[in-house]
């Protein structure tokens, strides 16, 4: 038997965890994120449910047309592989430092990590946002996207390269403060919940009741920011900010903000749930993995 690994050493995990885990929680969270990215791009009239909007695109494209844009997404590859290890390494840096992990500070690392991960993940967000979206649009004007590759070289080829910077800080702004609601609030509930209940760190159900109350947080408070970033990068022409939400509130007033929230917190619970809980479980697993051979590294 190898040698048992002290519980007090601070371990440092593959910063690829946070990628994986977003992956695989993409299974859950594609097909409510493909509905939400359709009733947030509808234009006037009155507006579908999320029940109904569902119902639509089954029956208008098939089961599999709500998997559309699933390959490749920014939240499972470029995203949320940059802004989860981007994330640990600040705040294993900040602990190295002996700063006090407080939540404004780990809302700032937070911020500062999905900001960075929505500046690489960019063109992929569009390129997932158009194809999820070009069923909804009169045939005659859809673009009819193979995949992820195709998207992007129609839209090279149609609009040119600056159409991959479109959204670019809005989304950054938005990926900032989701990132920041949901880690930074997830270790805040977290550590409340550890604090207050005597519950362990490592039990799932902490694990579960923690994320919940994450996505409630990211939901709401990055719903209006969410918006007028799917407008920005769903439509082929070229509109400002201030323009989108002056067209938003003079047709619809206010009630813009919240749209689409519903399917957004139906997507964003369990989305970020499965994605936290899995890095968790990545983490035992090789916490597991070093107890077992008594090794201080492990390359994988």
């Amino acid at each position: 038997m190898g040698k048992s690994i002290d519980s007090s050493q601070s371990i440092l995990y593959p910063k690829w965890f946070g990628g994986s885990a977003s992956c695989m929680a993409v299974l859950v969270s594609h097909p409510l994120d493909l509905i939400k990215v359709r009733m947030q791009m509808e234009q006037g009239g009155v507006k579908a449910g999320t029940r109904k909007t569902c119902i639509r695109i089954v029956q208008g494209e098939g089961v599999l047309a709500l998997y559309n844009g699933a390959i490749l997404t920014h939240s499972a590859v470029t995203y949320g592989s940059v802004r989860i290890g981007l994330y640990e390494t600040l705040k294993e840096q900040t602990k190295a430092n002996n700063i006090p992990t407080s939540p404004p500070v780990l809302g700032l690392l937070a911020g500062i990590s999905g900001f960075t991960g929505a500046i690489f993940g960019n063109s992929s967000d569009i390129g997932n946002i158009r194809m999820q979206n070009d069923g909804s649009l009169p045939a005659h004007l859809r673009r009819n996207y193979r995949h992820i590759f195709d998207a992007w070289r129609k839209i090279k080829r149609q609009e040119g390269w600056k159409t991959f910077g479109q959204g670019l800080w809005p989304n950054a702004f938005r990926c900032g403060m989701m990132t920041s609601c949901q880690l930074a609030s997830y270790d805040s509930f977290r550590d409340l919940m550890v604090a207050t209940t005597g519950i362990r760190d490592d039990h799932p159900g902490l694990h579960l009741s923690a994320s919940f109350l994450a996505a409630l947080v990211a939901t709401t408070l990055c719903s209006p920011i969410d918006v007028i970033k799917t407008q920005l990068m769903g439509s082929s022409t070229k509109q400002g900010i201030l323009h989108v939400m002056k067209d938003l509130t003079t047709t619809e007033g206010i009630r813009w903000v919240f749209r689409g929230w519903t399917p957004g917190f139906v997507r964003l619970g369990p989305q970020t749930m499965a994605t936290l809980i899995l890095l968790e479980q990545h983490k035992r697993l090789y916490r597991d993995l070093k107890e077992k051979t008594g090794t201080q590294k492990i390359v994988l």
